[in-house]
């Protein structure tokens, strides 16, 4: 609001001036005002450039992504039946039945999925897992090999980590990290062929998890199983999870250097290419390209790489349901492929969750990537 103070035109007569007159508060008048007015000049300036100086970069961006949604993929750019599936507790808790099973072994074949990321936790915040929370593995183990064979069942594990508040798991602890292995080959002793682990909120360069990482493989290594991870995405800027992180308590990137360290020690791994905030179909799939290329680039070619898809609706500034669709999520990660390394073998997606999926997002999965 522009608010005005009117100067004070009373003069005082008498003194040394011509013609009586001494024209002090006319001089008054200027010493006191033209520094206000400058001001109030400076303050309107300020207030219509700023929201440029903010705009300019963001649609900036949004524009670069839109231009990286551009173009046709390349062909052959399709599933290579390394894709996986995340499933919720239900199926492990006693809720499951026979008949969805069934129904499930239905849904997937002829599909280019071939894992099964079942959850299996919480892990407790010391990395002990209670046998009680998945009495019925060994049933739904056994159900999937009978009427998938083929299919591989890992357990998905996971818990809330105390990087950003004070509760929740601490990897910093040797203990905790070693109750961790020791929950991964309790489940592996249940009959799962691997261990899907996703800690969350993990921060960039975390040395500890790297550590943890190091010892899950040699165990799951020793029973010819897998060692997969749900990842977070890859700094869309270089160091941008730097600059987020001092501004905010959640980096919410890794450095694409700390990616491919991840990458390095793993059998899979799962980048969680959704809740992006991007407003736009075509911002979004160009963000999915950006982030397809960059994964490429630091994950070797005897890792699999798998790229998230919405298998979910919600509506929200983190994540618009509108923008964020399955088709967009397909084609990003096609054109991303087609111009880092088309030929990747060990290249899949990774369809997150079974219960909130629609028909819709079936149907564009198998025909915008299964051919």
């Amino acid at each position: 609001m522009l608010i005005v103070i009117p100067g004070n035109t009373d003069r005082t007569t008498g003194g040394d001036g011509m013609d009586g007159t001494e024209h002090t508060e006319d001089t008054e008048h200027t010493e006191d005002t033209t520094p206000k007015r400058g001001r109030r000049r400076w303050v309107r300036r300020t207030a219509i450039a700023l929201p440029l100086v903010l705009l300019l970069p963001l649609l900036a961006a949004l524009t670069a992504l839109r231009v990286n949604y551009a173009g046709d993929p390349a062909d052959g750019t399709y599933t290579r039946n390394r894709d996986a599936l995340w499933l919720g507790h239900a199926w492990v808790d006693g809720r499951k039945k026979d008949a969805d099973v069934a129904a499930l072994a239905r849904r997937l074949r002829g599909t280019g999925i071939r894992d099964l990321y079942v959850h299996s936790g919480p892990l407790e915040h010391d990395g002990t897992l209670p046998k009680s929370v998945y009495p019925k593995a060994r049933w739904f183990i056994d159900a999937v090999h009978e009427e998938l064979p083929g299919i591989r069942v890992q357990a998905f594990l996971g818990d809330v980590l105390a990087t950003e508040t004070p509760d929740g798991m601490r990897l910093e602890k040797p203990g905790t990290r070693a109750a961790v292995v020791r929950s991964a080959r309790q489940v592996l002793d249940t009959g799962y062929e691997g261990i899907h682990l996703d800690l969350e909120p993990m921060h960039s360069g975390d040395r500890n998890y790297l550590t943890l990482l190091d010892a899950l493989r040699r165990e799951t290594r020793s029973r010819d199983a897998q060692l997969s991870v749900a990842a977070h995405q890859i700094d869309p800027l270089p160091a941008l999870h730097t600059v987020f992180g001092f501004f905010t308590d959640h980096p919410k990137w890794w450095s694409q250097e700390f990616f491919g360290q991840v990458a390095r020690r793993v059998d899979q791994i799962a980048v969680m290419s959704y809740d992006t905030a991007q407003p736009l179909e075509s911002t979004y799939g160009g963000y999915v390209a950006q982030q397809t290329s960059l994964a490429l680039e630091v994950t070797p070619p005897t890792t699999d790489l798998l790229m998230g898809l919405p298998f979910y609706w919600e509506s929200n500034f983190d994540h618009w349901g509108h923008a964020e669709t399955v088709p967009a999520a397909v084609r990003g990660v096609r054109l991303g492929l087609s111009r880092t390394d088309a030929d990747r073998a060990n290249f899949g997606v990774a369809l997150y969750i079974d219960f909130a999926a629609t028909e819709a997002d079936w149907r564009s999965y198998k025909e915008d990537w299964v051919p």
